[in-house]
């Protein structure tokens, strides 16, 4: 569970970016991120805005997909795990991967130093610098594997 103080702490750093960048901090942003930064589900758009919209009825969901796509623009937010046709996103910055659950979509965040330091091949270094390596991986989370046996290697995969 994400604390108050946590959330608090990513609003002020994003009321400190938004003047730093020149971008207004209106009152319907604070909130959008202030929903985001308060959820560890990783909400898609429309999450978002049934819950902003509870605080401020006039918002819209335009506004809600504009905040978010300039919050992306800004590094203020990330962009994970395009599960079915909707796009998830996260107010937390620090390092981390993901791992995302292919059943229900549930994604969650997971750190390893390991992961951090993977090499960058050297054909996507021929296609350009990286700025970040991010990890997701995916699988079915606990609560959905639950009663269902796991499955083992298939004969086809190895070799005879």
């Amino acid at each position: 569970m994400i604390s108050e103080e946590q959330v608090e702490k990513r609003v002020a750093e994003f009321l400190e970016s938004c003047h730093e960048q020149g971008v207004k901090a209106t009152h319907q942003r604070t909130e959008i991120l202030r929903e985001l930064a308060g959820s560890e589900e990783h909400p898609d758009a429309e999450m978002i805005f049934i819950r902003v919209r509870k605080r401020i009825p006039a918002i819209s969901l335009d506004t809600v997909y504009r905040t978010l796509r300039l919050f992306e623009d800004k590094g203020v937010i990330s962009r994970v795990g395009s599960i079915r046709d909707r796009t998830r996103f996260d107010a937390n910055t620090d390092r981390h991967h993901h791992f995302v659950c292919t059943v229900c979509g549930m994604i969650g965040d997971f750190t390893s130093e390991a992961m951090d330091r993977l090499p960058v091949p050297p054909e996507v270094s021929e296609m350009g610098s990286v700025e970040g390596v991010y990890v997701e991986l995916r699988g079915t989370c606990q609560k959905c594997g639950q009663g269902t046996p796991k499955p083992g290697p298939r004969t086809e995969d190895h070799e005879m």
